[in-house]
């Protein structure tokens, strides 16, 4: 047990979501690491890299099999910076891995981030990261994919700690790894370049009473959503106008970036690329 590396897991989905949940399941059925989990007690997509900077943050220990996790009120980034820092475990993590997120992160989304910043956050402390997203696709895939999608997963970490057991792996950068709706009939991994892929998004006037469709954290819609919109906390007055996210439809435009992440995965591959900021 002393001699496993120690992973610790985070996310932007919360600490409840299948894709963290079926991570931290596979990496602990391996029984070749020690797991950690220090993830958002609440969804914190598309927070991008934001941190807690004035107020204290709470943590609180959730009972996952296998793994020493807590629950944080807190960003993707406030969550790892803690959990790296010695102050919440005893140890510094070997590798930091964030996701497994519900939605693909390739392109220009990476920007708006919350588990690519989760990942970010481990490689500005030098420590070496991974960000993971499914490109989950309503109406096609299912939670059993997340599974799938980790267990895909193993080789690549696996490797990334043989390197830092070596102290050969490059610190100048931390992978992202997108996974293929169709995660198991997968064509193999493939080596990317971040493309410039980007929904583009606009703003609807709405009421009160509105019903409207939920943005996930792909960054795009579901329609199928009957839940109204939450303006009750907002106390609105008849001066205010309320405005709603949507999006007007995806913009692929790679030029000459022959193996942009966006298109690989389309086309089912598992796609991999470093980051350097």
């Amino acid at each position: 047990m002393e001699n496993q590396p120690t992973i610790m897991v985070t996310n932007d989905d919360g600490i409840d979501a299948p894709g963290l949940r079926a991570l931290v399941q596979v990496l602990v059925s391996t029984r070749r690491f020690q797991v950690l989990v220090c993830a958002p007690d609440s969804e914190k997509s598309a927070m991008s890299h934001s941190i807690t900077w004035r107020e204290p943050i709470a943590a609180r220990r959730v009972e996952i099999e296998g793994a020493t996790a807590y629950a944080i009120a807190g960003t993707p980034a406030d969550c790892t910076s803690l959990g790296i820092s010695k102050s919440l475990f005893p140890l510094i993590p070997d590798l930091v891995i964030s996701g497994i997120n519900m939605g693909s992160n390739c392109g220009y989304h990476i920007v708006y981030s919350g588990t690519v910043a989760g990942a970010r956050e481990a490689f500005f402390n030098d420590i070496p990261a991974i960000s993971v997203s499914y490109n989950w696709s309503g109406g096609q895939s299912k939670v059993e994919n997340f599974t799938l999608s980790a267990e895909a997963c193993i080789p690549i970490i696996t490797a990334v700690l043989v390197e830092i057991k070596n102290k050969t792996y490059p610190l100048r950068c931390f992978l992202n790894i997108d996974l293929p709706t169709d995660v198991a009939n997968n064509k193999g991994y493939k080596l990317t370049k971040q493309g410039k892929s980007i929904y583009k998004m606009g703003w609807s006037q709405v009421t009160s009473d509105m019903q409207g469709g939920k943005m996930l954290s792909t960054m795009t819609m579901d329609m199928d959503s009957t839940a109204p919109i939450e303006t009750g906390a907002l106390n609105l007055s008849q001066d205010h106008l309320l405005f709603k996210r949507e999006v007007l439809g995806g913009k692929l435009d790679e030029g000459d970036i022959d193996d942009a992440d966006y298109k690989f995965l389309q086309q089912g591959y598992v796609g991999i690329f470093s980051l350097l900021v």
